[in-house]
């Protein structure tokens, strides 16, 4: 009986702890994704998106537009734009970017182009090294649900980083679908626990697991 008690508290505190770890950090995405940045940085880092032979997809255009308008602000010095080429693409994400803020009166001077990464994690590999002061501040420029995720590898690059969100576009806060959400719930989970060891799982097979589409 005392037994059986025992293993009863065991199951019950391990199924409380299975349903607590979602749920706080389903709560640690969205607190993140409400709680833009202040003040000033020396670069907005716009991570990749979809672009149709050299323009800019909904989401990406979204990313830069803000980071634009951070630059016309002057709460940024310069604008990093990051992302590789899709299958059959005549460009990459970062040039398509570069293109559409050159077009928007962003001085060329004023854009590192970084034409490497397929998803988040490579994204951060490839513009972190750009970085060589680390003591800079940065603002990740991306979706809301994606600021805790993307925050979290720049800083285990020792960048000082923060996130501000899209305001506009398909997935910004009211716009974001509750399936992007819980993707990023897991895919948080996924780095914290997997890619910090070295087991990487690519966006896109977080995408496909999840059901929904790339963003």
């Amino acid at each position: 009986m005392i037994l059986f008690k025992i293993a009863f508290k065991v199951i019950a505190l391990l199924l409380a702890v299975i349903v607590a770890i979602p749920v706080i950090t389903t709560a640690r995405v969205w607190w993140s994704a409400t709680r833009p940045a202040s003040g000033e940085a020396a670069f907005a880092v716009v991570l990749g998106a979809a672009q149709l032979n050299g323009r800019p997809g909904e989401v990406l255009n979204a990313r830069l537009s803000k980071a634009r308008e951070l630059y016309k602000e002057s709460r940024v010095e310069k604008i990093i734009t990051v992302g590789y080429s899709q299958p059959g693409d005549r460009t990459t994400e970062a040039k398509a970017g570069a293109a559409w803020l050159r077009a928007k009166g962003v001085p060329r001077e004023d854009i590192i182009v970084v034409n490497s990464g397929l998803d988040t994690f490579t994204s951060t590999v490839a513009y972190a090294k750009k970085i060589r002061d680390k003591s800079q501040p940065v603002f990740l420029v991306t979706d809301p649900w994606h600021c805790l995720r993307a925050v979290t590898m720049a800083r285990d690059f020792q960048l000082r980083a923060n996130c501000i969100a899209v305001d506009e576009g398909p997935n910004k806060l009211g716009s974001a679908t509750s399936r992007y959400l819980f993707r990023e719930m897991g895919a948080y989970l996924a780095y914290i626990t997997l890619g910090r060891r070295g087991i990487h799982l690519s966006d896109h097979t977080l995408t496909t697991l999840a059901g929904g589409t790339r963003g």
